[in-house]
């Protein structure tokens, strides 16, 4: 395996590549046009022109780089290093060609190549600038020139004022775009540059960028492009929480170790440098400050330092102005964490203890110096960074606590954590904090699921159940089975219901307690098959009446939701609402948030699935702002991204669904969370026709859900994917197989909300196959392919007819899966029972009308579009080309306002194949006026016959022989097809041809 030293992809720069290249664009049309670009060291500003320059196409780019320390010396560095370039480039004589009058000596002052400076003076430099100004003019007129000057934050007078010339005359220059790159960190208060950049910020076809980090996200795509593979997520937390995402930081802390070794010595240098040239007083504060952590009160830094505010103040002012740190409210932050961390790493052994310990000391005399929980957190850190195992044990027990009253559970998990590595170095650590080692295992267990991380929880659980003796600890024990059970569900594991029963077994029923009520509704919440429905119901009520007993609001309103779900059905969702809402009352009253979040999370959920989308996005959103203040963003917050992205994409909001899925990614949520978001992803990258997108999610999803037993929610739904990226592909012999495999072996009878949706995909595929049996001869692999497909619709039939539906959304998809399936075949098989072809036309006309109508009600755009077309396709077979021409614009409004290209294509095939006008209002005029139509896709009619025999799978020959032409003319035929279509070979034009249904309607 290949790892690279920088990353092959370039990611998070897509905004500001787009800025450089319009302004490209404008140079290129003549129009004046600068960038400067702006950013920290590191943060990817010269890689940004590089892929810049890659993208310029005819474009001529020169670069010049100033030095560092060049205000003392070398004068016009970058524009000698471009004049050198071009020298290189076109030879001596070629530049002085293109000077104007051919006054090269002005251009010695830059290169000696051009003889000797002539006289100094003001006038010689108003020349120089006049000189190279006319240069970049001759040049810019064989093709546009960008001229990059990078790291202007070292130039020098001389380099400043050129610059300032070379923008300020720009609109003479003609196809001249200018980039000026600077490290926006090196420029303190009184930087040279600073006024100039404010100058020419004024200058209207100046622009500004500033190179932000990376988020998260994008340094994971960068670090799997360096490793060639995915990084672990730990280690991706360590290499982000280090670099804050910037890129060259990244890629140093890869090159060592994934992240966790020392940091590289050249990266060590970059950071310090700015330290070094700072007074000796201010460096050894800044080392004191560096023990305090990334950011420090200015209260506690001196009492540990010893000063007081004006001698603090003092020493760190040519520390602010150096940018090292930033005034951040009532303290100071580092500039950078790696330059905190740099500075801590060069204290010796001896300093490091002292200096923790002075901070653990004055935290301990006054903690209010920092807002609970940090304060206890850091104190915590403080002690255990002096090593002194007995104070970090205790003081990491107590900050555990702080963080729980806070709903900060990642902090609460890494204290508790600590505690449990600290527990075997302190005498009596049980005494110490008031509870036993099983007792802070089994909280750990529950934190680690509360803060999102399930696997490590199971880990835990089990080895505390190896601990435990159910026999004599009968509670604890159950109290952990019921923890496993729970989050064994979370993730999809096996085995959670048994956890659940056994816990049940181990808590006697008598007398009623809150436990016995905690285990019993969670059973009864895991009880999903449909003949578990009375169980489900029973044990939810028994768990219900005890916690009224002992005022366990939370268990009350949990019971009452599981209720809720079994007994009210998708057409019932107003009497759903009125029962949700009652628990969430009772979970209010008594802030139940754990209630209240699945309150959120089953109200928007079962909206959905009645089809009320505006508002199951409405109650998503709200659960999610919630979920924030409960601390329960990364769990029950991501989960409910799940419950706002899916209405967004039923409501065609697809942009902002792509956005909340991004944003909730960025928390690095659960796997099965993670799955599920990026399966909504994948449903809007089908939609669109980014067919390697969605072919990753979809592999990503493939993963996590390969190591757990998933619900149908979950499966299903990824099975639907599977099957349209296989037909989209061109690969119908492998989807016709995965449906053809779903139908004989799973069960698609007990979850009808997701079961619908996939019988419209299978229908969809199979009719359209089975119909290609009818097309004439074809290769015996798509023949039997057809005949597969054809075979299969009776079950699907079945299978419709066995689940029903609920609600207005299942209604829909099952009027357009019968549209697509047609009319009941007759007994014999000989005719539809409705008649003749002319009544089975009217048949189709109505149900398609019936199913568009449906999708209009519910407000699915996407949905709507398609069935628009398919209605459109049904008209023209019953010969009404004026309501079609309707239909197909109605859909292509629709699609176009949705980007989903491949629809559009679909519908502009109709169209040129019905000789149906385009544009807004197409109507019987534009349908009955071929002319500017066209065939589909520019093909004559000889090209389309034998297009439709290359679909068929026929050789050259056979073409030949049934079209009664010669081979040879065959082959022209072919190649013109193919460079029409703008594919490869016959499979992708035959895969063209099928996804754009170009023969369905075809005898």
């Amino acid at each position: 395996m290949t790892v690279h030293a920088v990353s092959p992809l370039f990611v998070g720069r897509v905004r500001e590549l787009a800025v450089l290249r319009d302004a490209l664009a404008e140079a290129r049309a003549g129009v004046p046009a600068t960038v400067l670009v702006g950013g920290e060291a590191g943060v990817g500003k010269t890689r940004l022109l590089v892929e810049f320059a890659d993208r310029a196409d005819d474009a001529l780019v020169l670069v010049g780089g100033c030095l560092e320390l060049g205000t003392e010396g070398l004068p016009f560095a970058p524009f000698t290093a471009v004049l050198r370039g071009l020298v290189r480039r076109l030879g001596r004589d070629g530049v002085a060609a293109l000077v104007p009058g051919g006054a090269t000596g002005g251009l010695a002052r830059l290169l000696p190549e051009f003889g000797e400076p002539g006289r100094e003076g003001a006038e010689a430099r108003a020349r120089l600038f006049e000189l190279v100004l006319g240069l970049l003019e001759r040049l810019a007129e064989e093709r546009p020139v960008a001229l990059v000057i990078e790291d202007a934050h070292w130039a020098d007078r001389s380099t400043r004022d050129l610059l300032s010339f070379l923008v300020r005359y720009q609109r003479t220059a003609g196809r001249l775009l200018l980039v000026v790159t600077y490290r926006s960190d090196e420029l303190h208060r009184t930087h040279p540059l600073r006024p100039m950049l404010a100058e020419l910020g004024r200058v209207e076809w100046v622009t500004r960028v500033e190179l932000r980090r990376l988020t998260r996200r994008e340094a994971v795509a960068q670090a799997a492009s360096i490793l060639e593979r995915r990084p672990a997520t730990a280690d991706m937390d360590l290499i982000y929480a280090r670099s804050e995402g910037n890129p060259l930081f990244v890629e140093a802390l890869l090159s060592e170790g994934g992240g966790r070794g020392d940091l590289p010595e050249s990266l060590r240098d970059l950071l310090l440098a700015r330290v070094e040239r700072l007074p000796e007083e201010t460096q050894e504060l800044l080392r004191v400050a560096s023990a305090g952590g990334q950011r420090i009160e200015h209260d506690l830094l001196s009492a540990v330092a010893g000063l007081d505010d004006t001698a603090l103040s003092r020493a760190l002012r040519p520390a602010v102005a150096g940018n090292v740190l930033v005034v951040d409210g009532e303290g100071y932050s580092f500039r950078h964490a790696l330059i905190r961390e740099a500075l801590h790493d060069d204290l010796l052994p001896g300093e490091h203890t002292r200096l923790h310990t002075r901070y653990a000391e004055a935290l301990e005399r006054d903690l209010s110096i920092l807002p609970a929980p940090r304060g206890a957190i850091e104190l915590a850190h403080h002690w255990h960074a002096a090593h002194d195992s007995t104070w970090a044990l205790v003081s990491a027990w107590r900050a555990a606590a702080a963080a729980r009253t806070s709903t900060a559970y990642g902090e609460q998990l890494r204290m508790l954590s600590r505690v449990l590595e600290l527990w075997d170095q302190v005498p009596d650590a049980a005494g110490r904090i008031g509870a036993d080692r099983l007792d802070v295992l089994r909280q750990t267990t529950v934190v680690a699921h509360l803060a999102g991380e399930y696997e490590r929880s199971i880990a835990l659980a089990g080895a505390l159940l190896a601990e435990l003796d159910p026999e004599t600890d009968p509670v604890r024990t159950a109290v952990v089975l019921r923890q496993r059970g729970l989050t064994r569900y979370d993730l999809g594991r096996p085995g959670n219901l048994d956890d659940l029963r056994r816990a049940a077994s181990l808590v006697p029923a008598e007398p009623p307690t809150r436990l016995r009520a905690q285990v019993l509704e969670s059973l009864s919440r895991m009880l999903f098959r449909p003949e578990d429905e009375d169980e489900k119901i029973a044990t939810a009520e028994i768990a219900r009446e005890i916690a009224r007993a002992v005022g366990d609001a939370n268990v009350e309103a949990n019971s009452l939701i599981t209720a809720t779900w079994a007994r009210y059905r998708f057409h019932e969702v107003e009497a759903q609402m009125e029962a949700f809402a009652e628990a969430r009352r009772i979970a209010a009253a008594a802030d139940a948030y754990n209630a209240l979040m699945r309150c959120a999370i089953s109200e928007s959920d079962a909206l959905e699935g009645a089809g009320w989308h505006e508002r199951a996005a409405e109650v998503a959103r709200a659960g999610i702002d919630d979920s924030a203040q409960y601390g329960l963003a990364r769990t029950s917050g991501t989960f409910l991204t799940i419950n706002l992205a899916e209405p967004l994409v039923s409501l065609g909001r697809w942009d902002e669904a792509l956005e909340v899925i991004e944003q909730a990614l960025d928390l690095t949520p659960p796997a099965p969370y993670r799955a599920s978001l990026q399966g909504f992803a994948t449903d809007i990258a089908l939609a669109r026709g980014q067919l390697d997108r969605a072919e990753h999610l979809l592999d990503v999803s493939r993963g996590v859900l390969s190591r757990g037993a998933h619900r149908d929610q979950t499966l299903l739904p990824h099975l639907r994917r599977k099957v349209r990226l296989l037909e989209a592909r061109g690969q119908v012999a492998e989807a016709v197989r995965e449906v053809t495999e779903a139908l004989a072996e799973r069960d698609l009878i007990s979850s009808p909300r997701y079961v619908w949706q996939l019988l419209v995909t299978f229908a969809r595929l199979l009719t359209g196959v089975a119909a290609g049996a009818a097309g004439g001869r074809m290769s015996i692999e798509r023949a039997s392919v057809a005949e597969q497909a054809a075979a299969a619709l009776p079950r699907l039939r079945e299978v419709a007819r066995r689940i029903g539906t609920e609600g207005a959304l299942q209604e829909a998809q099952r009027l357009t899966f019968e549209a697509l399936m047609g009319p009941e075949p007759a007994a014999s098989g000989a005719e539809p029972s409705v008649g003749d072809v002319a009544a089975r036309a009217g048949w189709r006309v109505k149900a398609w009308e019936a199913a568009a109508g449906a999708w209009v009600d519910l407000g699915q755009p996407y949905m709507e579009a398609r069935a628009q077309l398919w209605w459109a396709q049904a008209l023209l077979a019953a010969g009404d080309r004026q309501e079609a021409a309707a239909r197909l614009e109605r859909a292509r409004e629709l699609a176009a306002r949705l980007g989903a290209a491949p629809l559009l294509e679909q519908l502009e095939a109709v169209r040129r194949r019905a000789r149906i006008g385009g544009g807004g209002g197409a109507g019987v005029g534009a349908a009955d006026e071929p002319a500017g139509d066209g065939p589909p896709l520019g093909l004559t009619a000889r090209e389309l016959e034998v297009l439709r025999e290359v679909t068929n799978g026929r050789s050259n020959r056979e073409i030949a022989e049934t079209l009664v032409i010669s081979v040879k003319t065959v082959s022209v035929h072919v190649s013109n097809i193919l460079a029409k279509l703008g594919v490869a070979g016959r499979g992708e034009a035959a895969a063209t041809a099928h996804r754009l249904h170009l023969f369905d309607d075809l005898p």
